[in-house]
This record gives C-alpha cells, sequence and structure tokens, in this order.
C-alpha cells in the first residue's frame, strides 16, 4: 500500500457560537468553503443535533447554494447505526468541509460518538487536512469536555451544571454557545469552578473562533470569543453546598472581539498581532495537533 499524500492543509475548526449570517454577507460560513478549498470544495451536513433534519438542511443547502458550492450533500443520522455505515464514512471521508448543526449537543454525541464516523472525522481533521465547522450545538460538541447542560443564572452556582463527553477535536476546554446574548459568564464560570484543569471558551452569535492546527486562532463575525481561565485561581467550591455560590479569586478573563488573530511563534506566514504571554498557553493547547482518538 502507498503511503497517503501529504495534506494540503493543517486542518481547521469553525467554531461559531449560533445564528450565524445565512443570508446576507454570508461572512462566516463564506469563511468555512474558503477554508474548505473554495465553491469546488465537497461539503457534508451532519444534522444529527436536530430533530428537524430536512427543515435544517435545506436551510444550510440553500446557503451554501448562494455560496457557489455546487458538490454538498446531507447526512441524516437517524441511528448510531446510520453513523457506523460504510456510505456515509465514505461521504465523509471524501469531504473537503464537514459541517454540523445545531440542536442538541447530547443527541449529537449519542447519535456519532465513538462511531466509525467520528473516526473518519478525526481522520480527516488530522491526518487529510479538512475543515470542520459546527454551529451552537455542533460548537460544543467540538471539545473533549461537553457541557450538556446547565442553567444561566446571575452568579455561578456549585451543581448548576454538567458535563458529557464530546468529540474531541479540542482537549482541556469547555465552548459555550449563544454567550454574551442569553448571559452565559455565570454559567462558564461555574464550569471553571468546577473543573479548573478546563479553560471555558464562550463564543457569540454570528461569530466564529476559527483554529488552525499547529498555527494559531482568529475570530471572525459580529461579535467576541470570552476565554475564562481558572487554573490559578482560589476557591472554596469543594467546600459549600450545592446551588450554593463559591468564591472565586485570580481568575483570568481574556475578551478577543472579532478582528483577532493570534500566530503561534515560528508559524509559517505572517505573525499579525504580537502574542500576549498569557495567550501562549490558550494558542498552544487549542492548536495543539492531537493524536487521533
Amino acid at each position: 500500500m502507498t503511503d497517503a499524500p501529504a495534506p494540503t492543509s493543517n486542518g481547521h475548526l469553525v467554531i461559531i457560537g449560533g445564528h450565524e449570517d445565512r443570508e446576507h454577507g454570508k461572512t462566516i460560513l463564506s469563511r468555512f468553503v474558503e477554508l474548505a478549498g473554495g465553491p469546488g470544495a465537497n461539503i457534508v451536513v451532519i444534522t444529527a443535533a436536530s430533530r428537524i433534519a430536512d427543515k435544517m438542511w435545506d436551510m444550510y443547502d440553500e446557503a451554501f447554494a448562494d455560496l457557489g458550492v455546487t458538490r454538498r450533500s446531507h447526512l441524516e443520522l437517524n441511528s448510531r447505526q446510520d453513523a457506523n455505515s460504510p456510505e456515509f464514512v465514505r461521504q465523509v471521508a471524501e469531504a473537503d468541509g464537514i459541517f454540523m448543526t445545531g440542536g442538541d449537543q447530547r443527541r449529537l454525541l449519542a447519535l456519532i460518538g465513538g462511531t466509525a464516523l467520528d473516526a473518519e472525522m478525526h481522520a480527516a481533521l488530522k491526518l487529510r487536512g479538512a475543515t470542520i465547522g459546527g454551529t451552537s450545538a455542533g460548537a460544543s460538541a467540538m471539545s473533549g469536555h461537553m457541557l450538556a447542560q446547565g442553567r444561566t443564572d446571575l452568579l455561578p452556582e456549585k451543581g448548576s451544571v454538567s458535563l458529557g463527553a464530546g468529540l474531541g477535536f479540542l482537549h482541556r476546554v469547555v465552548i459555550d454557545q449563544h454567550f454574551s446574548e442569553r448571559q452565559r459568564l455565570s454559567r462558564l464560570l461555574t464550569v471553571v469552578a468546577q473543573n479548573p484543569y478546563l479553560q471555558g471558551i464562550g463564543i457569540d452569535e454570528d461569530t466564529a473562533l476559527i483554529v488552525e492546527r499547529g498555527v494559531g486562532i482568529e475570530v471572525i463575525g459580529e461579535g467576541a470569543v470570552t476565554i475564562v481561565d481558572g487554573r490559578t485561581m482560589i476557591t472554596n467550591v469543594s467546600d459549600i453546598a450545592d446551588r450554593d455560590t463559591p468564591e472565586l479569586i485570580d481568575v483570568r478573563l481574556h475578551l478577543l472581539p472579532a478582528g483577532s488573530s493570534y500566530r503561534l511563534p515560528g508559524s509559517e506566514g505572517p505573525q499579525g498581532a504580537k502574542l500576549p504571554a498569557p495567550l501562549l498557553d490558550f494558542l498552544e493547547n487549542v492548536t495543539k495537533r492531537n493524536p487521533i482518538s
């Protein structure tokens, strides 16, 4: 057997906070298409997170058609058997761009987590340099630790959120979406308080965090990305009762508005803005070339 050709791309993640523009300039979806290879790219849309798959597909079919994409297809997964189907796995294996729609991230993971299709998505990103996008639930599912459910309160509350296993394209982070619009800072603070080894990423609507593996990050769209880092914090969370508000001291918060762009030192291409030292560890973590899981 001959060796596979080297990928022409490092592989990208386009992590969208939900409600991205699908009717006008389509800034985020246009960038997803560009990273996948342009209008000639083969793009597959996975609607497994949604119970209204046909309606969701119609919406993205029209948006990608407007962007000139001619090779676009719908993977409608209704069972784990579907996600282990050789035909569906083949479609992912041939895709340049794989896009996961919104809905319920728990449903998405229940259908595809640990399946052959899941493994093929990892291979597409890491071996072929494909582009994987996800919006809303599709964004939350990208990390190894997934925010499965949780209330949004004015203050952090111990025990008010729960995590589940995600797809694992990123590790040691947890992603929340619709962030500013649904006032979810307290929810992300709760996650970090209970799991201080995780960095929290909150992404606003019509905003995307783009991760290029081994290279850097970029924020595009209309809002911002909020990063919550509690790894050096002091907290009493282990000593208080459920539903109490923990004391959180020395929690770091970074705000990256659209237009922010940072690359790792030594990576190829224009370096852009000088990388602030507190962001170096975050970039090294989210851009890490993790082995196929």
